[in-house]
């Protein structure tokens, strides 16, 4: 092997560069000047700083719009969805069986009270009537020929009491056979109207068959369910509105209020009455009535001005003599289109129409009166406040709906408060 020479090589140096070191004393000095710079504020203070006053620190009192309103009587009224009933409605049953000879009236007919309304084939019958007299004759003859004989002491008192007996059987006999083709006619048990007619002539009938069903709508029976809160206010006697389905109205009496519950909806049976001449009105469609059942002072307001407390109580804000902001509990009297009617407040009250959902119960307000008093505050709505609702259901309770929270995120006084600090 031949070894490689080393002669001739030379040992590689490394020099620094010059200024090389110089980036690290500038970063160094930037450093120490910005850390004097910051610190500066503690040994030097500003010879001209600004000091937060008291007055710069308490927030503006909020602007909400108010409204003057004086409480009014308002009639109390339970209302409810009801049926409207015939005053009597029943199955009409044949007495007899046999074939039917002659029908008198059509379906649809207005009957009056024992009316004929079809006759059985009376051949049959009549000849059993014809019988029993004959066999009545019979044992008068017998009774009297017995009568004569115990008169001139031939005949026993047994053969007159048996003629007696045999005398009373073919009375009997006689009866049942004048009552059976007494039963041939079929008569309307009252007046009304006949709703169904279900034989034809010639058409056999047994004994107890319905043949049809006759209705008395005059006068009409409406029959509704009352809450169990709602039970104290209706009484017997009271004058009820009906309004029907069809568009009729009329004016009905309560009748009958009952005084046990229903064991699965907790409410009671109440009948109300309503005159219905010619029968002009139907038996059977739907029929709302109202009942008054009392005043109370209330105030009318519009739903949107309703808000809720921090604890979920449904009420109104107002403005005190001294600006202050204070809440009411209210209760919904009743609900119409145009507003609704409650009670808490106040006879006269300074109502927050605008503007109460950024204010809370003790707040100082500067409360200014509504510019027009035509637009309620469901019309002009203040962005981002919240709103209520309220409504009545199908059996006379109101239920109103609000915001799940009245306290806004940040209230303008928040606001100004945080400004003057900053």
């Amino acid at each position: 092997m031949t070894d490689t020479p080393t002669e001739g090589r030379k040992t590689l140096t490394f020099d620094s560069d010059v200024g090389s070191t110089r980036s690290r004393w500038v970063a160094g000095g930037l450093a120490v000047a910005i850390i004097g710079w910051m610190g500066s504020g503690y040994i030097l203070p500003s010879s001209d700083p600004t000091p937060v006053t008291a007055a710069s620190a308490t927030p503006k009192a909020v602007t909400v719009a108010v409204r003057q309103s004086v409480a009014e009587s308002v009639e109390q009224v339970f209302v409810a969805e009801g049926q409207a009933l015939p005053d009597r409605d029943t199955a009409i049953r044949a007495e007899t069986s046999g074939q039917i000879a002659e029908l008198l009236v059509d379906k649809g007919a207005v009957l009056e009270a024992g009316q004929v309304i079809a006759r059985f084939d009376t051949a049959a019958r009549r000849s059993d009537l014809a019988r029993a007299k004959e066999e009545l004759n019979r044992a008068q003859r017998e009774f009297d020929n017995a009568s004569a004989l115990v008169a001139r002491g031939v005949a026993t008192v047994d053969r007159v009491s048996e003629a007696r007996a045999t005398l009373a059987a073919a009375e009997a006999g006689v009866t049942t056979a004048e009552e059976a083709i007494g039963n041939t006619e079929i008569r309307a048990p009252f007046a009304g109207r006949l709703e169904t007619l279900d034989i034809d002539t010639r058409e056999f009938v047994s004994t107890g068959t319905d043949i049809g069903r006759i209705v008395d709508n005059t006068p009409l029976t409406i029959r509704i369910q009352i809450p169990q809160q709602s039970l104290s206010d209706i009484k017997v006697g009271q004058t009820a509105e009906v309004a029907f389905i069809t568009g009729a109205t009329g004016t009905g009496e309560v009748k009958f209020v009952g005084t046990s519950a229903d064991v699965d909806t907790r409410t009671f049976l109440a009948e109300i009455e309503v005159p219905n001449e010619g029968g002009t009105i139907p038996a059977g469609i739907s029929a709302q009535l109202r009942i008054p059942t009392g005043k109370l002072t209330a105030h009318f307001v519009s739903p949107a001005i309703l808000s809720l407390d921090t604890d979920g109580t449904l009420g109104i804000k107002t403005v005190t003599a001294d600006n202050l902001v204070e809440f009411h509990k209210i209760s919904i009297v009743r609900a119409q289109t145009d507003g609704i009617w409650v009670s808490g407040l106040p006879d006269e009250a300074q109502i927050i129409s605008i503007g109460q959902g950024f204010v809370n119960n003790g707040e100082t307000v500067d409360p200014q009166p509504d510019g027009d008093d035509n637009v309620s505050a469901a019309q002009a709505p203040v962005p981002g406040a919240p709103e209520a609702k309220a409504a009545a259901n199908g059996n006379g309770q109101i239920i109103a709906t609000a915001p799940e929270t009245d306290i806004p995120a940040e209230r303008p006084a928040d606001a100004a408060k945080k400004e003057s600090v900053q």
